[in-house]
Protein backbone atom coordinates (compact mmCIF):
# COMPACT_ATOMS: atom_id res chain seq x y z
CA UNK A 1 0.00 0.00 0.00
CA UNK A 2 1.39 3.40 -0.96
CA UNK A 3 0.70 6.69 0.70
CA UNK A 4 0.09 9.99 -1.09
CA UNK A 5 -0.63 13.49 0.09
CA UNK A 6 -4.32 14.31 0.40
CA UNK A 7 -5.43 17.30 -1.66
CA UNK A 8 -8.71 19.11 -1.85
CA UNK A 9 -9.05 21.94 0.63
CA UNK A 10 -11.77 24.54 0.24
CA UNK A 11 -13.45 22.93 -2.78
CA UNK A 12 -13.93 19.64 -0.95
CA UNK A 13 -15.24 21.37 2.18
CA UNK A 14 -17.69 23.46 0.16
CA UNK A 15 -18.85 20.34 -1.67
CA UNK A 16 -19.48 18.48 1.59
CA UNK A 17 -21.55 21.39 2.91
CA UNK A 18 -23.52 21.54 -0.37
CA UNK A 19 -24.26 17.81 -0.18
CA UNK A 20 -25.55 18.16 3.38
CA UNK A 21 -27.72 21.10 2.33
CA UNK A 22 -29.05 19.03 -0.57
CA UNK A 23 -30.20 16.30 1.79
CA UNK A 24 -32.00 18.91 3.90
CA UNK A 25 -34.09 20.14 0.97
CA UNK A 26 -34.12 17.41 -1.66
CA UNK A 27 -37.78 16.54 -0.97
CA UNK A 28 -39.38 18.98 -3.38
CA UNK A 29 -42.88 17.98 -2.27
CA UNK A 30 -42.37 19.54 1.14
CA UNK A 31 -42.19 23.11 2.37
CA UNK A 32 -39.24 24.45 4.37
CA UNK A 33 -39.78 24.13 8.10
CA UNK A 34 -40.92 27.34 9.73
CA UNK A 35 -39.18 28.28 12.95
CA UNK A 36 -42.52 28.86 14.66
CA UNK A 37 -43.55 25.30 13.78
CA UNK A 38 -40.34 23.84 15.22
CA UNK A 39 -40.61 25.97 18.34
CA UNK A 40 -44.22 24.95 19.05
CA UNK A 41 -44.67 21.46 17.60
CA UNK A 42 -41.19 20.28 18.64
CA UNK A 43 -41.19 22.22 21.89
CA UNK A 44 -39.48 19.51 23.94
CA UNK A 45 -36.68 19.27 21.38
CA UNK A 46 -36.36 23.05 21.42
CA UNK A 47 -36.25 22.99 25.22
CA UNK A 48 -33.43 20.46 25.14
CA UNK A 49 -31.31 22.59 22.80
CA UNK A 50 -32.03 25.75 24.82
CA UNK A 51 -30.90 23.97 27.97
CA UNK A 52 -27.77 22.34 26.53
CA UNK A 53 -26.87 25.47 24.60
CA UNK A 54 -26.99 27.55 27.77
CA UNK A 55 -28.87 30.38 26.06
CA UNK A 56 -32.56 31.04 26.59
CA UNK A 57 -33.68 31.89 23.07
CA UNK A 58 -36.24 29.34 21.79
CA UNK A 59 -36.43 30.93 18.33
CA UNK A 60 -32.67 30.69 17.79
CA UNK A 61 -32.75 27.15 19.16
CA UNK A 62 -35.39 26.31 16.53
CA UNK A 63 -33.14 27.87 13.88
CA UNK A 64 -30.20 25.72 15.01
CA UNK A 65 -32.38 22.59 14.93
CA UNK A 66 -33.42 23.42 11.38
CA UNK A 67 -29.89 24.24 10.25
CA UNK A 68 -28.39 21.02 11.62
CA UNK A 69 -31.31 18.79 10.63
CA UNK A 70 -32.35 17.83 14.15
CA UNK A 71 -28.87 17.10 15.58
CA UNK A 72 -29.22 18.38 19.14
CA UNK A 73 -25.50 18.38 19.88
CA UNK A 74 -24.64 20.42 16.80
CA UNK A 75 -27.56 22.75 17.51
CA UNK A 76 -26.40 23.30 21.10
CA UNK A 77 -22.86 23.90 19.81
CA UNK A 78 -24.13 26.58 17.40
CA UNK A 79 -26.20 28.22 20.14
CA UNK A 80 -23.18 28.44 22.45
CA UNK A 81 -21.06 29.83 19.64
CA UNK A 82 -23.67 32.52 18.97
CA UNK A 83 -23.86 33.34 22.67
CA UNK A 84 -20.10 33.88 22.83
CA UNK A 85 -20.39 36.71 20.29
CA UNK A 86 -22.78 38.77 22.40
CA UNK A 87 -21.73 41.25 25.09
CA UNK A 88 -22.61 40.59 28.70
CA UNK A 89 -24.59 43.61 29.88
CA UNK A 90 -25.24 42.66 33.50
CA UNK A 91 -25.65 39.77 35.89
CA UNK A 92 -29.08 39.23 37.37
CA UNK A 93 -29.47 38.80 41.12
CA UNK A 94 -30.55 35.40 42.44
CA UNK A 95 -34.00 34.56 41.14
CA UNK A 96 -36.74 33.27 43.44
CA UNK A 97 -38.49 30.20 42.01
CA UNK A 98 -41.40 30.58 44.43
CA UNK A 99 -42.64 33.24 41.99
CA UNK A 100 -42.79 30.70 39.15
CA UNK A 101 -45.93 30.81 37.00
CA UNK A 102 -46.43 27.06 36.94
CA UNK A 103 -47.82 25.06 34.04
CA UNK A 104 -47.07 21.78 35.82
CA UNK A 105 -46.36 21.04 39.47
CA UNK A 106 -46.38 17.63 41.14
CA UNK A 107 -45.04 15.87 44.22
CA UNK A 108 -44.31 12.18 44.68
CA UNK A 109 -43.78 12.64 48.42
CA UNK A 110 -47.34 13.59 49.36
CA UNK A 111 -50.80 13.00 47.95
CA UNK A 112 -52.03 16.39 49.08
CA UNK A 113 -49.66 19.35 48.92
CA UNK A 114 -50.22 23.04 49.63
CA UNK A 115 -51.95 24.49 46.59
CA UNK A 116 -52.74 21.02 45.19
CA UNK A 117 -51.15 18.85 42.52
CA UNK A 118 -51.13 20.42 39.06
CA UNK A 119 -50.70 17.70 36.44
CA UNK A 120 -50.28 20.04 33.49
CA UNK A 121 -48.96 18.97 30.06
CA UNK A 122 -47.38 15.52 30.28
CA UNK A 123 -47.20 12.13 28.54
CA UNK A 124 -46.51 10.37 31.85
CA UNK A 125 -50.02 8.97 32.14
CA UNK A 126 -50.61 8.00 28.50
CA UNK A 127 -49.93 4.75 26.70
CA UNK A 128 -46.78 4.81 24.56
CA UNK A 129 -48.55 3.70 21.41
CA UNK A 130 -47.95 5.15 17.97
CA UNK A 131 -50.74 7.40 16.81
CA UNK A 132 -50.86 6.34 13.18
CA UNK A 133 -53.44 9.03 12.43
CA UNK A 134 -50.68 11.64 12.78
CA UNK A 135 -48.92 10.21 9.71
CA UNK A 136 -51.41 11.99 7.48
CA UNK A 137 -52.80 14.65 9.75
CA UNK A 138 -55.51 16.91 8.42
CA UNK A 139 -54.45 20.59 8.73
CA UNK A 140 -57.94 21.69 9.74
CA UNK A 141 -58.18 19.00 12.41
CA UNK A 142 -54.73 19.95 13.65
CA UNK A 143 -55.67 23.61 14.00
CA UNK A 144 -58.92 22.73 15.76
CA UNK A 145 -57.09 20.94 18.60
CA UNK A 146 -56.10 24.17 20.31
CA UNK A 147 -59.48 25.79 19.74
CA UNK A 148 -61.30 22.79 21.20
CA UNK A 149 -59.03 22.60 24.22
CA UNK A 150 -59.48 26.28 25.09
CA UNK A 151 -63.22 26.11 24.54
CA UNK A 152 -63.72 23.08 26.76
CA UNK A 153 -61.23 24.14 29.42
CA UNK A 154 -63.14 24.58 32.69
CA UNK A 155 -62.76 27.87 34.46
CA UNK A 156 -60.42 27.68 37.41
CA UNK A 157 -59.13 30.27 39.81
CA UNK A 158 -55.44 29.40 39.64
CA UNK A 159 -53.05 31.25 41.94
CA UNK A 160 -50.20 33.26 40.49
CA UNK A 161 -47.72 31.03 42.33
CA UNK A 162 -47.64 28.00 44.61
CA UNK A 163 -46.01 27.47 48.00
CA UNK A 164 -42.98 25.17 48.15
CA UNK A 165 -43.42 21.63 49.44
CA UNK A 166 -40.03 21.86 51.12
CA UNK A 167 -41.25 24.75 53.25
CA UNK A 168 -43.75 22.42 54.95
CA UNK A 169 -41.02 19.86 55.67
CA UNK A 170 -38.70 22.58 56.90
CA UNK A 171 -41.40 23.91 59.22
CA UNK A 172 -41.52 20.46 60.86
CA UNK A 173 -37.78 20.45 61.35
CA UNK A 174 -37.31 17.55 58.92
CA UNK A 175 -34.97 19.56 56.69
CA UNK A 176 -31.95 21.70 57.59
CA UNK A 177 -32.61 25.44 57.71
CA UNK A 178 -31.85 27.57 54.66
CA UNK A 179 -28.38 29.10 54.80
CA UNK A 180 -27.09 32.10 52.91
CA UNK A 181 -24.87 31.30 49.94
CA UNK A 182 -21.20 32.10 50.40
CA UNK A 183 -19.45 34.11 47.72
CA UNK A 184 -20.45 34.72 44.13
CA UNK A 185 -21.84 31.87 42.00
CA UNK A 186 -19.18 30.12 39.92
CA UNK A 187 -19.22 31.22 36.26
CA UNK A 188 -18.38 28.15 34.18
CA UNK A 189 -18.28 30.24 30.98
CA UNK A 190 -15.34 32.29 32.29
CA UNK A 191 -13.58 30.11 34.83
CA UNK A 192 -12.08 26.64 34.26
CA UNK A 193 -13.16 23.74 36.46
CA UNK A 194 -10.28 23.25 38.90
CA UNK A 195 -11.15 20.61 41.45
CA UNK A 196 -12.40 20.73 44.10
CA UNK A 197 -15.14 23.00 42.80
CA UNK A 198 -18.00 24.67 44.72
CA UNK A 199 -21.52 23.33 44.45
CA UNK A 200 -22.56 26.26 42.27
CA UNK A 201 -20.01 25.14 39.65
CA UNK A 202 -21.41 21.60 39.69
CA UNK A 203 -24.99 22.84 39.34
CA UNK A 204 -24.10 25.23 36.51
CA UNK A 205 -22.22 22.49 34.65
CA UNK A 206 -25.11 20.04 34.96
CA UNK A 207 -27.67 22.70 34.01
CA UNK A 208 -26.29 22.81 30.47
CA UNK A 209 -25.08 19.19 30.35
CA UNK A 210 -26.27 16.73 27.71
CA UNK A 211 -29.51 15.13 28.90
CA UNK A 212 -28.53 11.57 28.01
CA UNK A 213 -25.20 11.85 29.81
CA UNK A 214 -26.83 13.14 32.98
CA UNK A 215 -29.45 10.39 32.84
CA UNK A 216 -26.81 7.68 32.40
CA UNK A 217 -24.80 8.91 35.39
CA UNK A 218 -27.89 9.27 37.57
CA UNK A 219 -29.22 5.87 36.46
CA UNK A 220 -25.99 4.22 37.59
CA UNK A 221 -26.68 5.66 41.04
CA UNK A 222 -30.29 4.46 40.97
CA UNK A 223 -29.19 0.91 40.07
CA UNK A 224 -26.85 0.60 43.02
CA UNK A 225 -23.60 2.37 42.12
CA UNK A 226 -24.54 4.88 44.78
CA UNK A 227 -27.00 5.21 47.65
CA UNK A 228 -29.24 8.22 47.13
CA UNK A 229 -32.72 6.59 46.83
CA UNK A 230 -34.54 9.90 46.34
CA UNK A 231 -38.17 10.95 46.53
CA UNK A 232 -39.33 13.84 44.37
CA UNK A 233 -40.57 16.38 46.89
CA UNK A 234 -41.59 18.75 44.10
CA UNK A 235 -41.18 18.96 40.35
CA UNK A 236 -42.11 22.25 38.73
CA UNK A 237 -42.32 23.45 35.14
CA UNK A 238 -43.16 27.07 34.57
CA UNK A 239 -42.11 30.60 33.83
CA UNK A 240 -39.87 32.48 36.25
CA UNK A 241 -39.87 36.27 36.04
CA UNK A 242 -36.37 37.61 35.46
CA UNK A 243 -35.78 40.50 37.81
CA UNK A 244 -33.04 43.03 37.08
CA UNK A 245 -32.14 46.28 38.87
CA UNK A 246 -33.62 49.44 37.38
CA UNK A 247 -30.84 51.46 35.71
CA UNK A 248 -31.81 54.62 37.61
CA UNK A 249 -33.46 53.66 40.88
CA UNK A 250 -31.79 50.28 41.40
CA UNK A 251 -35.13 48.76 42.35
CA UNK A 252 -35.82 45.26 40.95
CA UNK A 253 -38.01 45.25 37.86
CA UNK A 254 -39.26 42.42 35.64
CA UNK A 255 -37.41 42.23 32.32
CA UNK A 256 -39.16 39.13 31.03
CA UNK A 257 -39.65 35.49 31.93
CA UNK A 258 -37.98 32.18 31.12
CA UNK A 259 -39.39 28.65 30.98
CA UNK A 260 -37.63 26.54 33.60
CA UNK A 261 -37.89 23.01 35.00
CA UNK A 262 -37.03 22.67 38.67
CA UNK A 263 -36.76 19.51 40.77
CA UNK A 264 -36.13 19.11 44.49
CA UNK A 265 -35.57 15.59 45.82
CA UNK A 266 -35.46 14.42 49.42
CA UNK A 267 -32.96 11.66 50.17
CA UNK A 268 -32.00 9.51 53.15
CA UNK A 269 -31.57 11.39 56.39
CA UNK A 270 -28.23 11.94 58.03
CA UNK A 271 -27.25 12.17 61.64
CA UNK A 272 -27.07 15.75 62.78
CA UNK A 273 -23.73 17.41 63.39
CA UNK A 274 -22.84 18.37 66.94
CA UNK A 275 -26.05 19.08 68.85
CA UNK A 276 -28.33 19.35 65.79
CA UNK A 277 -31.02 16.78 65.03
CA UNK A 278 -30.93 14.35 62.09
CA UNK A 279 -32.61 15.70 58.96
CA UNK A 280 -33.35 14.62 55.40
CA UNK A 281 -30.79 15.48 52.74
CA UNK A 282 -31.61 17.40 49.57
CA UNK A 283 -30.73 17.34 45.90
CA UNK A 284 -31.55 20.15 43.50
CA UNK A 285 -31.87 20.42 39.75
CA UNK A 286 -32.97 23.26 37.48
CA UNK A 287 -32.51 23.94 33.79
CA UNK A 288 -33.94 25.99 30.95
CA UNK A 289 -37.01 24.70 29.11
CA UNK A 290 -39.33 21.77 29.76
CA UNK A 291 -36.82 19.04 30.66
CA UNK A 292 -38.20 16.89 33.46
CA UNK A 293 -35.89 13.87 33.12
CA UNK A 294 -32.87 16.16 33.02
CA UNK A 295 -33.94 18.08 36.13
CA UNK A 296 -34.59 14.86 38.07
CA UNK A 297 -31.25 13.37 36.98
CA UNK A 298 -29.51 16.59 37.94
CA UNK A 299 -31.10 16.58 41.41
CA UNK A 300 -30.03 12.98 42.03
CA UNK A 301 -26.47 13.70 40.93
CA UNK A 302 -26.37 16.88 43.02
CA UNK A 303 -27.11 14.83 46.11
CA UNK A 304 -24.63 12.13 45.06
CA UNK A 305 -21.88 14.70 44.48
CA UNK A 306 -22.54 16.33 47.85
CA UNK A 307 -22.10 12.93 49.48
CA UNK A 308 -18.91 12.32 47.52
CA UNK A 309 -17.42 15.69 48.42
CA UNK A 310 -18.27 15.14 52.09
CA UNK A 311 -17.29 11.50 52.59
CA UNK A 312 -15.15 10.81 49.54
CA UNK A 313 -16.51 9.20 46.35
CA UNK A 314 -17.35 5.51 46.64
CA UNK A 315 -18.89 5.31 43.16
CA UNK A 316 -18.42 7.13 39.82
CA UNK A 317 -21.66 9.09 40.29
CA UNK A 318 -20.23 10.56 43.52
CA UNK A 319 -16.95 11.71 41.98
CA UNK A 320 -17.20 15.40 40.92
CA UNK A 321 -14.30 15.17 38.49
CA UNK A 322 -15.66 12.03 36.84
CA UNK A 323 -19.20 13.39 36.51
CA UNK A 324 -18.62 17.03 35.63
CA UNK A 325 -15.95 16.38 33.01
CA UNK A 326 -18.02 13.77 31.17
CA UNK A 327 -21.58 15.13 30.98
CA UNK A 328 -21.09 18.10 28.65
CA UNK A 329 -22.43 17.11 25.24
CA UNK A 330 -20.54 19.72 23.24
CA UNK A 331 -17.21 18.75 24.81
CA UNK A 332 -17.90 15.04 24.36
CA UNK A 333 -19.06 15.49 20.77
CA UNK A 334 -15.99 17.56 19.94
CA UNK A 335 -13.62 14.92 21.21
CA UNK A 336 -15.48 12.10 19.44
CA UNK A 337 -15.70 14.08 16.20
CA UNK A 338 -12.02 14.94 16.17
CA UNK A 339 -11.31 11.27 15.37
CA UNK A 340 -12.84 11.93 11.96
CA UNK A 341 -10.12 14.46 11.22
CA UNK A 342 -6.84 13.44 9.46
CA UNK A 343 -4.56 11.29 11.63
CA UNK A 344 -2.30 10.18 8.78
CA UNK A 345 1.03 10.94 10.43
CA UNK A 346 0.27 9.37 13.79
CA UNK A 347 -1.29 6.28 12.24
CA UNK A 348 1.66 5.80 9.88
CA UNK A 349 3.94 6.01 12.92
CA UNK A 350 1.84 3.33 14.62
CA UNK A 351 2.12 1.10 11.55
CA UNK A 352 5.89 1.58 11.40
CA UNK A 353 6.25 0.54 15.04
CA UNK A 354 3.99 -2.48 14.53
CA UNK A 355 5.95 -3.61 11.46
CA UNK A 356 9.25 -3.28 13.35
CA UNK A 357 7.82 -5.26 16.25
CA UNK A 358 6.59 -8.00 13.89
CA UNK A 359 10.04 -8.26 12.25
CA UNK A 360 11.70 -8.67 15.63
CA UNK A 361 9.12 -11.28 16.63
CA UNK A 362 9.80 -13.32 13.47
CA UNK A 363 13.55 -13.09 14.02
CA UNK A 364 13.10 -14.34 17.57
CA UNK A 365 11.04 -17.31 16.37
CA UNK A 366 13.63 -18.25 13.72
CA UNK A 367 16.68 -17.93 15.97
CA UNK A 368 17.87 -21.30 17.49
CA UNK A 369 16.86 -21.92 21.07
CA UNK A 370 19.74 -21.87 23.51
CA UNK A 371 20.41 -25.20 25.19
CA UNK A 372 20.21 -25.13 28.93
Amino acid sequence: MSYVAIKGGKAAIDGAAAAAEFLRGHDNSGEPLKLSAIESQLRLLTSRVVSEGGLYHPRLAALAIKQFQGDTLEAAFALRAYRSTKPRLLATPLQDSTNMRCIRRISAAFKDIPGGQMIGPSYDYALRLLRLDLADEDPEAFQSVARTFLTELPEADLPDSFPKVLDALRAEGLLPPVTESRGEPFDITREPLLFPVPRSAALATMARAETGSLLAMAYSNMRGYGDVHPTVAELRVGYIPVMVPHPVTGEPMEAGEVLVTECEVVAMYESGKAASLPTFTLGYGACFGHNEVKAISMAILDRALQKGMQDGPANPSEDPEFVLLHVDGVDSMGFASHYKMPHYVTFQSDMDRLRTTQVKAREAEQSPQREV
